[in-house]
């Protein structure tokens, strides 16, 4: 007889994996969008659709897929997801036109889902106070946006673009094939089978939902748009090879991701409504740096006329990045132990409605950083974006818990502040 420890473990464990391999799909065309790009003379605003495009499924299909694990189990869920993909990703290394690209993406893009199926899974197999830890290493997947930076580069130099989602095809079919073998179903974690899903819907009319997603939409929104968006940054920007470019790209990605489960724990410890203040605090000064373009200017002293320049080192841009990375990692997590902690028994709908609109923030972001550079021709218009967004998750969270709250006060959680 497995152990129900046994039992917890290998669910997060193996779970963890899956969405890793999943969000490294889900990535593809941060690292093979940019030959293509060249191979077939896309402009900046395309780039970002072809980017961008995945992250669309992925996103409208948390919502329902949120619904099926509260209805089903998260087991069958996630297996029959990655299945659905194996195919989509292996045909991208056939594709040769734009559509081409565009309907295979859209297909890939039901990867992304699987966030919503696998953090309600994961969650109902622990209890209330590890729930936040939990969640926190599962989300860690999304580290897979590193492993694409560190493995899809050497594969492109190596074997050229087309290999690439060959691999990637493989991976994915090995890892659903673990999945069935190392994971459990436990019947007790689902809703009752007379639960409809217009009952399901119900959360939609709670305003902290709405909080919820507007906090998501730029610590998760963001993440994806930038893991998307950074190595073709970097080349553009600092003139480097795509390799070293996906290389320091992972500087932001890699802790982004990993450190998630840091987050978790830190969320358990203080709460959700104090770590996620300080992490919006983080991004509007980090933000705020990087948004500021490369400037020279001219001012006429007593010696005659004295040009200065104002432009970030890649060192500086990198360390700044780092920073925003480790910043959302932690907002990742403390967003979802808000849900955690406030709608336990509608973790799925919940999860499936803020993650959706946290991903369509990644699915529009890279589109609207194309057409501002297009517009502009300024590179940290996109840092000017997300520093906007920033600006409006802090005012809403000052005005909704804050000022019912003390965050210099140890004792002051958000189950506190919400309680006022």
């Amino acid at each position: 007889m497995i152990s129900q420890r046994r039992k917890q473990l290998s669910v997060l464990i193996v779970s963890t994996l899956a969405f890793t391999v999943c969000f490294a799909a889900w990535m593809l065309f941060a690292v093979i969008g940019i030959p293509i790009k060249e191979q077939l003379g896309l402009n900046e605003t395309q780039f970002g659709l072809l980017a961008a495009t995945p992250v669309l499924t992925g996103s409208l299909i948390r919502l329902p897929l949120g619904m099926l694990t509260d209805k089903f189990g998260g087991r069958v869920v996630f297996f029959a997801l990655m299945l659905s993909t194996v195919l989509p990703i292996y045909l991208i290394g056939h594709a040769t036109e734009f559509w081409q690209f565009l309907v295979a993406g859209l297909f890939v893009g039901v990867a992304g889902g699987s966030f919503s199926v696998g953090i309600a899974y994961t969650a109902r197999w622990f209890e209330r106070g590890t729930q936040g830890f939990a969640m926190g290493v599962f989300g860690a997947g999304n580290s897979g946006a590193a492993v694409t930076k560190f493995v899809a580069p050497a594969l492109v130099v190596a074997f050229g673009w087309q290999f690439v989602p060959q691999v990637f095809a493989i991976a994915m079919l090995v890892t659903a094939i673990a999945f069935w073998f190392f994971t459990y179903d436990d019947p007790r974690h689902r809703v009752s089978s007379s639960v409809t899903f217009a009952e399901q819907l119900r959360v939609l009319r709670d305003p902290r939902v709405w909080k919820y997603c507007q906090y998501y939409s730029i610590v998760f929104g963001g993440y994806v748009a930038l893991a998307l968006w950074m190595t073709k940054y970097y080349v553009g920007e600092f003139g480097m090879g795509i390799e070293v470019a996906a290389l320091l790209a992972a500087c932001f990605s890699l802790p982004g991701g990993v450190l998630r489960a840091v987050g978790g724990w830190l969320s358990d410890r203080y709460g959700a409504h104090k770590v996620t203040w300080w992490v919006m605090w983080a991004s509007w000064i980090c933000l705020f740096l990087l948004s500021y373009p490369h400037t020279e200017f001219t001012v006429i002293t007593l010696d005659g006329p004295r040009s200065f320049e104002i432009h970030h080192n890649v060192w500086f841009f990198t360390l700044l990045m780092f920073i925003v990375g480790v910043a959302w990692a932690f907002g990742k997590a403390s967003v979802f132990k808000y849900i955690s902690d406030e709608f336990p028994r509608d973790i799925g709908a919940v999860s499936g409605i803020v993650g959706l609109v946290g991903g369509l923030g990644g699915f529009l972001l890279p589109i609207m950083f194309g057409a501002l550079l297009d517009l502009t021709g300024v590179r940290s218009s996109a840092f000017m974006l997300l520093y906007a967004i920033t600006w409006v998750s802090l005012i809403l969270m000052y005005w909704t818990e804050v000022r019912r709250a003390d965050v210099f006060h140890p004792a002051m959680t958000a189950t506190a502040a919400h309680n006022d």
